[in-house]
C-alpha cells in the first residue's frame, strides 16, 4: 500500500493536468489567433478593450464619414503557392524517412497525423494568386449593408461621385473590395437587375504616386529602413521557431525543421482563414505554440508597420490630413447650411494592413497608459509582452482582412445658449467616434473616451502629426541601425530561455 498509494496520487496528479490542458485547448479557437492572416468574422466580435461607452448623447447626428478599411480575405500569392508546393515535395521526403526509420524499428507511425499521407496543396497548379476571394467579397459586401444601417441618415441621398467619393489602390483586391462594398451601400438605389443596383465609380491614383493609400510603396525612407531590419526581425523569430521544431518532432517522430515550421505555421493560417480548416496544419500545434506563433508575427508587425518605428505611421500622415480635411468641409457645410445633395457624406477608401496598421497608430489606438505621450514625442515603445501575458497590440484584432477604421462626425446641437455641449474642457458641437471594425474604440489622446469633441481630436491626435511634411520624411537618409546592433539592442527582451513546456503549463496558458 505504501508503494501503490503514491502512484495513485501521481495518476491523478497526471489526469488531472492533462484534462486540464485539454479543456484550456478545446476552448481556443485558433481562428482568432492568425494574426493579419485572421478572416473579418472570427475577429470581429473580440473585445476591443472598449469599457463603458459613452454612447451618443440625444439630439447628436452623424454628417459626414470616413473609411479607411483593408481588403477583403484573399488568396495566397504566387510565390506563397510555390512555397506550398515545396511543402509537399518535403512532408513526402519526411514521411519516407520515417517509414525507413520504422521499418528499422527505430519509430513508430502511429504518431503521424493520417493527414500527411499524400497531402497536396488547395493551390496546386495555380499560376496566379492573392485576388480577392468569395469570403472576403461576402465580408465588405455585409459591411457594406451594416454600415448603410447604422447611418441611414448619411446615406439617404442620391448618389453622386462627389457625395460619396471611393478610392481604392490600384490593387485588384483594394478595388474588388470597394466594388462589393459599394454594390451593398448603394443596393436599391438604382434600376440594374432584380437588386436594383447602380453603377458607382471607384479612384485609384497611380502605384507610383499614391501617397494616400499606398505611401508604403512611395516613402523611400521606410522602404530603406524595412528592407534593412526585416532580416533582424526575422532573427527574433528563431528561438520560438526552434523550440517548437523541437516539440513537433518529439511528438510526431518527424524531423520538422525551423522552415518547416514557418511553413506549416502560414499553411494553418490559410487553410483556418480561407477554408475553415482547423484540424491539419493547424492542429500540429497545441494553444500555447499558437499563441507564441501569433505573437512573432505580431512583433514582426509592431517592428515593420506599427509603433516600432515612428516612420511607419510618420508616412501616413496624408492621409490623417485627407481625413481632417473632409471633416472641416463637412462642418463648414453644416454651418453654412449647404443644401442636401451638395456637399461630401461619407469619403470611402480600401487599401492595405501596411494602410490601416499606420493610420490606426497615428490615432493612438490600443495603447496603454503613458505610451500614447511617448509615441507623440517618437520615443520607443516596449515590444508587445510574450504570452501569457495579455496585450494590446494583437494583429489579429488590428488589422484582420476586411479591418477598417470609421472615424464619424457628429454635429450635436447642445443645449446651452451657444448651443454647445462641454466635453473634456471643451465646447463643441462637432464630436468624433471612432469605430474599429464597426465598434467604438477609446482613443487614448480624447482622454480614453470613444466620443471627442473635434477641437480635442485636432489639437491632441492630429496637429501633433502634422509637423511632420510626408516629402521631408521619405527622401530624407534615415540613420537606422544597422541589422545586427538592432538585434543586440532587442536581446533584452529574449534574455529569458524560450521553453514551450512552461507555456504549455495550464496555469499559463491564454485563452483569447
Amino acid at each position: 500500500m505504501a508503494i501503490w498509494y503514491p502512484n495513485r496520487l501521481l495518476l491523478t496528479i497526471l489526469v488531472s493536468f492533462l484534462l486540464r490542458v485539454a479543456s484550456n485547448d478545446e476552448g481556443f479557437d485558433v481562428r482568432q489567433h492568425l494574426s493579419t492572416a485572421t478572416s473579418y468574422g472570427a475577429a470581429k466580435n473580440v473585445n476591443l478593450g472598449v469599457h463603458g461607452s459613452t454612447g451618443i448623447p440625444n439630439g447628436c447626428s452623424a454628417i459626414h464619414l470616413n473609411l479607411v478599411s483593408r481588403h477583403g480575405t484573399r488568396s495566397p500569392t504566387k510565390k506563397r503557392i510555390k512555397e506550398l508546393d515545396q511543402l509537399a515535395v518535403r512532408l513526402d521526403d519526411l514521411l519516407r524517412e520515417a517509414k525507413l526509420e520504422a521499418d528499422k524499428g527505430k519509430l513508430s507511425l502511429q504518431k503521424i497525423p493520417a493527414w500527411l499521407s499524400g497531402w497536396q496543396s488547395p493551390w496546386k497548379g495555380r499560376k496566379k494568386g492573392g485576388e480577392l476571394v468569395i469570403k472576403g467579397e461576402e465580408e465588405l459586401h455585409d459591411i457594406g449593408i451594416r454600415t448603410r444601417e447604422m447611418f441611414p441618415e448619411l446615406f439617404s441621398d442620391e448618389y453622386h461621385p462627389d457625395i460619396y467619393p471611393i478610392r481604392a489602390t490600384q490593387v485588384p483586391r483594394a478595388s474588388a473590395s470597394a466594388v462589393a462594398f459599394g454594390i451593398a451601400l448603394f443596393s436599391g438605389k438604382g434600376s440594374l437587375g432584380p437588386g436594383m443596383h447602380r453603377a458607382f465609380s471607384v479612384i485609384s491614383e497611380s502605384r507610383a504616386s499614391d501617397i494616400w493609400l499606398r505611401f508604403h510603396d512611395t516613402c523611400e525612407t521606410y522602404k530603406e529602413f524595412r528592407k534593412s531590419q526585416e532580416p533582424a526581425v526575422e532573427k527574433l523569430k528563431e528561438p520560438i521557431l526552434d523550440e517548437i521544431a523541437v516539440a513537433l518532432v518529439k511528438r510526431f517522430q518527424l524531423n520538422f525543421t525551423r522552415q518547416d515550421i514557418a511553413t506549416l505555421w502560414f499553411l494553418c493560417k490559410q487553410e483556418a482563414s480561407l477554408l475553415d480548416i482547423i484540424d491539419q496544419a493547424c492542429g500540429l500545434f497545441t494553444a500555447s505554440e499558437v499563441s507564441l506563433l501569433e505573437w512573432t508575427d505580431d512583433l514582426e508587425v509592431f517592428l515593420l508597420k506599427g509603433y516600432g518605428k515612428s516612420i511607419n505611421y510618420h508616412m501616413g500622415v496624408p492621409l490623417l490630413d485627407d481625413v481632417t480635411q473632409s471633416m472641416e468641409q463637412a462642418i463648414l457645410a453644416k454651418e453654412e447650411n449647404h443644401k442636401p445633395g451638395t456637399y461630401e457624406k461619407a469619403r470611402l477608401r480600401f487599401a492595405h494592413a501596411e494602410t490601416v496598421i499606420p493610420f490606426t497608430c497615428l490615432l493612438g489606438l490600443f495603447l496603454e497608459g503613458s505610451e500614447f505621450e511617448k509615441m507623440q514625442r517618437d520615443e520607443p515603445l516596449p515590444l508587445p509582452p510574450k504570452p501569457p501575458q495579455d496585450r494590446n497590440w494583437k494583429g489579429s484584432i488590428i488589422a484582420p482582412f476586411s479591418g477598417n477604421n470609421m472615424l464619424v462626425l457628429y454635429h450635436c446641437p447642445g443645449n446651452d445658449s451657444s448651443g454647445t455641449i462641454s466635453s473634456g474642457g471643451y465646447k463643441s458641437k462637432y464630436f468624433v467616434r471612432v469605430l474599429h471594425n464597426e465598434s467604438p474604440v477609446t482613443m487614448s489622446g480624447c482622454g480614453n473616451t470613444d466620443f471627442c469633441p473635434f477641437e480635442l481630436f485636432k489639437e491632441k491626435i492630429v496637429n501633433p502629426h502634422l509637423k511632420h511634411d510626408f516629402n521631408s520624411i521619405c527622401s530624407a537618409k534615415l540613420e537606422s541601425p544597422k541589422p545586427q546592433s538592432f538585434v543586440r539592442k532587442l536581446l533584452k527582451f529574449f534574455l529569458n530561455p524560450f521553453s514551450l513546456q512552461s507555456e504549455s503549463n495550464p496555469s499559463t496558458l491564454t485563452d483569447k
